[in-house]
């Protein structure tokens, strides 16, 4: 099962997916957690390009194209290859980042982006996307009092953060089987504890079961 965490900056991502894998390993499952830009040594070069400060001078079409480019890596590299031993892949982003801040941020064709999306991943689409929604302004205040990475994407400016988040509810939205929309606003141990229940009742639902790892 594949499961990714979408959300704008400092809405939590980072800080609950451990815990939920820990939480999946104890009752019996195989879980791999990947981020994205990353997960692989060439992703993670990558990544630190894209989000150096000093490459202000970046063209949008430049930043979506190399994150494809880190996509297509962890792919075919680490998510198929897990997936295929039935391992539960949980993720800090995928490719709905991309429609978000380089599709509605940048105010690019989605069409277009949607295309080397597909190139990319290889139609590889996750079974579950949780959008953990948080204030633009709050989510930004979280990130720099936490002291985690500030990037360049994080320097942009506050319009264009609120596209993003705009267009990451228009995509829960348009797609509600894939996506369910969390209030990331509230203490962490109560979305921690919603993101459990979502996830149980993604695989009540689901019709692919996940393998215990006791039945390997």
């Amino acid at each position: 099962m594949f499961i990714t965490l979408e959300g704008p900056e400092g809405s939590g991502k980072t800080s609950h997916l451990q815990p939920l894998a820990e939480w999946l390993a104890g009752k019996g499952y195989r879980v791999h957690t990947a981020r994205e830009p990353g997960g692989t040594s060439i992703s993670e070069q990558i990544r630190a390009v894209i989000h150096d400060l000093k490459n202000t001078e970046m063209h949008p079409h430049t930043e979506t194209l190399l994150y494809q480019a880190a996509r297509a890596q962890i792919v075919e590299q680490v998510i198929r290859p897990k997936l295929a031993k039935g391992y539960i892949v949980l993720c800090d982003r995928y490719a709905d980042s991309t429609l978000a801040y380089q599709g509605y941020g940048h105010q690019q064709n989605l069409e277009e982006v949607r295309a080397l999306i597909r190139y990319a991943t290889g139609g590889l689409v996750p079974d579950l996307t949780i959008l953990l929604d948080v204030d633009v302004e709050v989510g930004l205040k979280r990130k720099t009092k936490n002291d985690t990475e500030w990037n360049r994407l994080d320097a942009y400016d506050l319009e264009f953060h609120q596209r993003v988040q705009a267009g990451y509810l228009e995509m829960a939205k348009q797609e509600p089987g894939r996506w369910v929309v969390v209030d990331a606003g509230k203490e962490w141990e109560k979305v921690q504890k919603q993101l459990r229940r979502i996830i149980l009742k993604k695989q009540a639902e689901s019709e692919i079961r996940l393998t215990p790892q006791t039945l390997r």
